[in-house]
């Protein structure tokens, strides 16, 4: 039985084109380096349930991601960062804790402001009719 992947708050689609005739232009954004992605919406999504949750298990688990998937995708965001977006404790008597640090805030901060950016230069673009057959 395939499991339902819980919704991440900021919607599917991170941008669309007014529909022509029915056709739209849709998008999402991300951001690569050398060649690895750095920041997407599930990443920072991921990076905002830390700091709300204070804990990478529990932001893996409101997201219905496994913790091996989200602490491979926050070492990696850390280490393409070259430097820590995220603070944390390791476990014990009474578990890990995990914060964002000022570079995991500034990072959530400069992405949705690049996604609003891009929905606007979206909104500005149309598909022209397209040609009956």
């Amino acid at each position: 039985m395939k499991r339902l992947k819980a919704p991440h708050d900021r919607g599917s689609a991170l941008g669309e084109s007014p529909g022509v005739a029915g056709v739209q232009i849709k998008g999402r954004l991300w951001l690569e380096k050398d060649g690895e992605t750095f920041l997407s919406w599930g990443r920072v999504v991921l990076l905002e349930r830390i700091r709300d949750q204070g804990s990478i298990a529990a932001a893996a688990r409101s997201m219905g991601m496994a913790y091996s998937h989200a602490w491979t995708l926050v070492a990696g965001m850390n280490r393409l960062a070259g430097q820590e977006l995220v603070g944390r404790t390791f476990g014990g008597r009474h578990g890990g804790k995990a914060w964002l640090t000022p570079a995991g805030e500034a990072a959530i901060g400069q992405f949705w402001v690049l996604v609003e950016d891009f929905r606007k230069w979206l909104q500005t673009r149309k598909v022209e009719e397209l040609p009956k057959s």
